[in-house]
Parts: C-alpha cells; structure tokens; sequence
C-alpha cells in the first residue's frame, strides 16, 4: 500500500510540474494579449540524455573473504631448551638465511664442550705414551726380551687407546655442534613474523620462536560455498581487492580441496597470487573476487535507476503519438559492477534509456535528447 502512495505521490508530483509547465507557457505567450486565449498546445519536450541499450560482457563473479599465507614460510622453534640471552632482529625485518634470530643461554654447553676438549688433549697423551710402549716393546720382542704375549698387549693398548681418542673427538664434535644450536639463525632469506618470546624466556624444542617468510608469491586460501562446486576449475582468475574494491593482485587457482567441510559447507581453493610490489602480506585477510566467466547482459549507470519501497524502476523513451514521452518500466538487478547495475530483467536491447534528471520526469512527459556535449 506504501508502495503504491508513494509512486501515485511521486506522479502526482510529475503531473504537477507537467500542469505547471504547461500553465507558464500559457502565461508567457497569451497571458498579457488582450485577445480571448485559444485552446493551449503542450509544453516543449525536456530535453534529456538518452542512451540506447546494447548488450555487453557481463563478469559473473563472486566475492569472498580471504587469507593469504606464504608459499614458502618456515616455523622456527629451537633445537635446545634454555633461556633466551638476545634477541637480535625485530618483527617485519629482512633477513638474509644465516642471520642470526635469537641466542639461548649457552654457558652450560660451552662448559660441556671445554670438558670433552680438555678429555680429548688428556687421551691423545694417553695415545703418545701407548704408541711409545708399543715401539719399545717391539724392539725389545725382537731382541727376545719380552714374549709374543707382552707385545700383543703393547699393541692391544695403543689400539684402544686410539678408539678412545677417536671416539672422544667424535663427542667433542657432537657438543659443539649442539653448542651452534643455541644460537638459532633465519634458514633462508626472508621476512621476520612475530615474535611472541622475550629475553629472559625459558623455551623449549617445542617453543615458537619466530617465523621468516620468502618473499614473492602468497597463497589466497578462500571458502566457496558448496552452491559453487560445478564452477570451481583449476585456472579460474582470482582478484585480490583492497578496502575500496580496488583490484590489487591477480592470480590464478591452482589447488580446489576435493573434501567438503561439513561444518561450514564449503570448499577450500587456493589461488596463488605474486606479490612483486609487496603491497600484501602474510596472513592479512583480504578480499578475494573469483572470476567464473563472462556472458552477455545488460549494465545501466546506477544514476538512471531510482528506488521505490524496495523496487528498482527506470525511465525509458517510448514513441507514443508521434512523440516521445518518458515511460516508466519496472527492472530487476543483480550485483553492482562498479558504478553499474547489471541489469536481469525489465530491459532489452534497443531501449532508449534516460539516464539524467529522473527525478524530473512523470509518466507520458514529452521528452527529447540533450545534443550531444550539452
């Protein structure tokens, strides 16, 4: 009923305006003639832009909400449990693959090392004087002094004793080599994520540290609902948009999850997306448009279409009489595309759309096109 009232209101005042019009040509041209006014013509046709309606590409299109993830990204956790002493870069820093991240307290492994070191040089004595007693006892063996056994244990003793040296340097080498773990360096050049521990921290092997994330191509990982499955093709071209609907990145999809999540109904795909300005980052949610084709339709400029108790209407130029006069017609929209509506019914192509001073106009108003450039 509201709807109603308010189109007979909105027509009621186009009729106005016709009636006043009408009246001031009436006034303009007889109302100071001393002569008995005949009948009145109508009033001059108002000029208006008038754009003929063609078909064109239409973008079928869909928009989600997206998260972009690195391609390649590595969690760093430590490789030995301690307290962290430094922590030597900050979160968003380059790094180059080597640059040291965090250093955890190594003075009990450094003594660890110094003892296996100073074992080490304690056996490689132990290793001169055996190699001495067997030289000895070999010249004395020779010379018949000592017996077959006491040279065999001569050699059984320099034999172990080099065992041990060796296997004393093998541990020395393991210590220092874990005694490198307590300084805990980027494995690849990249971006420092967030680091949620603080110098004095105790942290563990299983402790997030850090994150260092390869700059380049990101990951677009979106949720299509389940409605979409048939339409979902590796290669769809995939929009990353900025905050005002700017397009921002490009890419393509290039994984679709052959699994359903029952929770959500939806299926994860991802699009791999370059990142060469470094304009996105890891992990920032975005909005990602997916492209699944085009077909031909109808766009009108979203200043031709008023909006009446939730109805969508335009003014057309019809021929009626011999002249044209503005006629109202009932559309049906679909999503915007940018300053458009994409138009699913009430048009065809061939009408002659008006697309300035709608607000102006009533049913059956005599109208005409503006020149062109006026």
């Amino acid at each position: 009923m509201m709807q109603h009232l308010f189109l007979t209101s909105r027509r009621q005042r186009g009729r106005l305006l016709y009636t006043c019009l009408a009246a001031g040509a009436t006034f303009a041209f007889g109302g100071c003639s001393g002569k008995p006014q005949g009948p009145q013509g109508p009033p001059p046709a108002m000029a208006v832009k008038i754009d003929a309606i063609t078909q064109q590409p239409i973008t079928d299109s869909s928009e989600y909400v997206s998260t972009l993830k690195s391609r390649d990204s590595a969690t760093i956790s430590p490789q030995v449990e301690g307290s962290i002493t430094e922590i030597f870069v900050h979160s968003g820093e380059h790094v180059n693959a080597g640059a040291p991240l965090v250093q955890i307290d190594p003075i009990k492994q450094e003594a660890t090392v110094r003892n296996q070191e100073a074992s080490v040089a304690t056996q490689e004595a132990n290793l001169k004087w055996a190699q001495q007693q067997w030289d000895r006892s070999e010249k004395l063996a020779a010379a018949g002094v000592i017996s077959r056994e006491q040279l065999d244990q001569a050699r059984a003793n320099l034999d172990a004793a080099k065992s041990q040296l060796t296997a004393l340097q093998a541990s020395v080498k393991e210590q220092q080599t874990q005694l490198h773990y307590y300084r805990v360096v980027a494995p690849m050049a990249g971006i420092v994520g967030d680091i949620p521990v603080h110098v004095g921290d105790r942290v563990t092997t299983t402790t997030l540290l850090t994150t260092v994330d390869k700059p380049g191509s990101l990951e677009a990982y979106v949720q299509v609902p389940v409605e979409r499955a048939a339409n979902l093709k590796m290669g769809k071209e995939v929009q990353i948009l900025d905050d005002q609907g700017k397009e921002i990145a490009q890419g393509k999809l290039t994984f679709i999850s052959p699994q359903v999540d029952n929770q959500t109904q939806t299926i994860l795909a991802k699009a791999t997306v370059p990142n060469d300005n470094g304009l996105l980052r890891t992990s920032e949610v975005v909005h990602a448009r997916v492209i699944w084709g085009t077909h031909p339709g109808i766009e009108i400029p979203v200043l031709a279409v008023s909006r009446i108790g939730g109805q969508f209407f335009v003014y057309v130029a019809d021929e009626s009489g011999g002249k044209s006069v503005a006629h109202q017609k009932q559309i049906q929209v679909g999503p915007m595309d940018g300053n458009n509506y994409v138009v699913t019914s009430g048009l065809n192509a061939g009408d002659k759309l008006i697309v300035s001073d709608t607000q102006m106009l009533a049913e059956g108003m005599p109208v005409k096109a503006q020149p062109q450039g006026s």
